[in-house]
């Protein structure tokens, strides 16, 4: 690389929870700068959560960030050409991509639910349904963990 990589722009914390977590989850699902509007949806989400989940003993939040960990890809495939053919290379996937994927993937399958419900019931739909490790974007994580495993094979071309 010709120039130097860009400094990591700090977080602020949310004005509810103090969590960065939490904004960047925003920051994730906000369209055209309107960070209020992906706040609201947000917390509308885990109000939503929390009213459905009263047996859990956990809070919205907790529950929210183990839905999170639950649909945490570990590892994914990358295309590399070797001699003209191309391989599906199972790679490690770094800490703070992880994370990323799996917050875009909650966004991206909470938006193609279906029905003509607002975004924080979708949200809160998706959430609860990774939370119990279901879900679209449950099943993204596995798809992409099998994908890893059936080309464990093309694994010594990593680089």
């Amino acid at each position: 690389m010709r120039k130097t990589k860009p400094k990591k722009r700090i977080l602020l914390p949310d004005p509810k929870f103090k969590d960065v977590e939490v904004t960047r989850f925003v920051n994730h699902m906000m369209f055209s700068g309107k960070k209020s509007i992906a706040f609201n949806i947000f917390y509308d989400a885990l109000k939503i959560v929390e009213e459905k989940m009263k047996d859990a003993e956990k809070s919205p939040l907790e529950i929210w960030k183990k839905a999170i960990e639950n649909i945490t890809p570990q590892v994914e495939v990358k295309s590399r050409r070797v001699g003209g053919a191309t391989f599906q290379v199972p790679m490690e996937v770094r800490g703070d991509r992880k994370i990323s994927l799996s917050m875009k993937n909650m966004i991206s399958y909470s938006r193609k639910r279906s029905g003509n419900k607002g975004m924080s019931d979708k949200l809160a739909a998706e959430i609860m349904a990774a939370y119990n490790e279901e879900g679209a974007a449950f099943k993204r994580k596995e798809d992409m963990h099998r994908m890893a495993e059936a080309n464990k094979a093309f694994a010594h071309f990593r680089f």
